[in-house]
């Protein structure tokens, strides 16, 4: 399994945008976080969330080709369950179906973490920082707040054996960490 550092230097040669460099570093914190909880491999889970857009880049106006680009890539760099997980998240594509807890919640963390940055951008300050817990879960049961956030794949992580709402919890708490690194 490649270490963290050379995941990050292949990200980094893989995607350009600085967005998405960002959003990949926010699942991999959150799916740290998710870890540790959960009692499971935390760099396993960690490169899960770094490297699961790998592809994007290239594979953005093709769809059904995300994640198994990532896969192949990543295949003789990372355990079979952790390429299984990559492809999991676009599995209305790759006829991968979401099956471990690892692959429901890369799919929970990867939508979450954009409810979390959407949140923080409605703040005064628009910064993760003034993002309280309260508000978080308001904002995941207000379906009207960043629409295109499909709270049914944050609800996966029930699947996990995780309640939502310490879910929500432990990802701001994540991204708080984190968040010079994200600019938020």
């Amino acid at each position: 399994m490649i270490s963290r550092e050379e995941a990050f230097v292949l990200l980094k040669k893989y995607i350009k945008d600085e967005k998405l460099l960002k959003h990949s570093m926010a699942v991999e914190a959150i799916l740290r976080a998710v870890s540790r909880k959960l009692d499971k491999d935390e760099d396993l889970w960690g490169l899960v969330g770094l490297l699961h857009d790998l592809d994007y880049e290239y594979t953005q106006k093709e769809p059904e080709k995300h994640a198994n680009l990532s896969a192949q890539i990543l295949a003789n760099l990372l355990p079979e369950e952790a390429t299984n997980a990559i492809r999991g998240h676009n599995y209305k594509h790759t006829n991968y179906p979401p099956i471990t807890s690892l692959d429901k919640s890369l799919i929970a963390a990867d939508v979450v973490s954009g409810l979390i940055i959407a949140t923080a951008l409605v703040m005064p300050s628009k910064t993760l920082a003034e993002v309280k817990l309260e508000t978080l879960i308001h904002k995941f049961n207000d379906t009207s707040f960043a629409r295109g956030c499909s709270r049914a794949k944050i609800e996966l992580i029930l699947d996990a054996g995780m309640d939502v709402e310490a879910f929500l919890g432990l990802s701001l708490n994540a991204l708080k960490e984190i968040s010079s690194q994200l600019g938020f």
